[in-house]
């Protein structure tokens, strides 16, 4: 050890020998790479699995290519035929909008709604969440897509149901054009269970102190809900806002299962995901598949931006 005579007097600074400089970076350098081992899965994924493909496909949708070896350049052309040569993106384009708009707001209504309900203490909280939380699960997978296909089948549960009760001349469900769009928002407003979960969450931090203050200045249960609980839960409705909005513009599995992978009928269950799977792997029109894949990302970028935009005006945070 030595000591630096250049410091100010009084003072004495202890420098390490220069022969554990090199050992020192040598570690340095051990463990830099040691950490861009444990990355490396992480970055394969990145760029093999999503930020390769997403260049890919931005680049496909300016090509004519069918998977079969054709591929040519065509600028814009695929972006200009789905709003002037192509009827049916603009039908996949309003179904899909009716179904975000009617089913989202549903889902969270009455998941909101029993949230509140469970919060009250009841008995048996953790086998109730569970069994509410369990369609959450299972909500988009074929099995209970074919489940659906038989209890709103012209047979089916519902109108078995609905036959017993004296009524007559039952529709099928999901063959009639003006009823088969509400079914797949009925299945998407069975699965409340992820954002009741989280909305009962939220109901738990919610301080008693809030609800006692208001019962002493006279507020009945709807005026503490109202002036109380919504306010506070707000980033919440906030979040699983734009979680759902976003899942709901996916959807896939409902249509496809429902429908036979048509659409049908009359394309009133036409989703913009099924429609783009039918242009991808149907009509193997790989470049305009692609194209309407980029538009639906602007599309689901655009709601959430709205959405962040608009938040700043109803979503009240602690401190504000």
């Amino acid at each position: 050890m030595s000591v630096n005579t250049a410091s100010p007097p009084g003072t004495t600074v202890a420098v390490p020998p220069t022969g554990d400089l090199p050992e020192r970076g040598r570690r340095r350098r051990k463990r830099r790479w040691a950490a861009w081992l444990f990355l490396l899965p992480w970055l394969v994924g990145l760029f093999g699995i999503t930020l390769g493909p997403m260049i890919a496909s931005l680049y496909l949708s300016f090509t004519d290519y069918n998977l079969l070896g054709r591929l040519s350049f065509v600028g814009f052309d695929n972006y200009v035929r789905m709003f002037t040569d192509d009827p049916r993106f603009l039908s996949a384009c309003l179904v899909t909008l009716k179904y975000v708009l009617v089913s989202v707001p549903l889902q969270l209504t009455f998941a909101l709604a029993l949230a509140t309900l469970l919060n009250r203490g009841l008995r048996g909280l953790a086998f109730y969440r569970s069994v509410y939380y369990l369609p959450s699960l299972l909500g988009s997978s074929v099995a209970i897509a074919l489940l659906w296909r038989q209890i709103f089948g012209g047979s089916g549960l519902v109108n078995t149901a609905l036959g017993a009760l004296g009524m007559t001349d039952l529709p099928n469900w999901i063959a009639t054009p003006e009823w088969a769009l509400g079914t797949l928002i009925v299945l998407n407003v069975w699965t409340f269970g992820s954002p009741m979960i989280i909305f009962l969450a939220g109901l738990r931090q919610v301080p008693q102190e809030l609800y006692d203050a208001a019962s002493v200045d006279g507020a009945n249960a709807w005026g503490r809900f109202r002036r109380i609980t919504m306010p506070m839960l707000t980033p919440v409705i906030f979040f699983n806002l734009v979680l759902q909005m976003i899942n709901a513009f996916q959807a896939f599995t409902q249509s496809y299962i429902i429908s036979g992978g048509s659409g049908g009928p009359v394309d009133s269950t036409l989703f913009y995901t099924l429609y783009l799977y039918q242009k991808a792997f149907t009509d193997f029109d790989m470049g305009y598949a692609s194209a309407m894949a980029w538009f639906l990302l602007v599309v689901i970028g655009l709601f959430t931006g709205a959405a962040f935009f608009t938040s700043r005006y109803w979503v009240h945070y602690d401190g504000e």
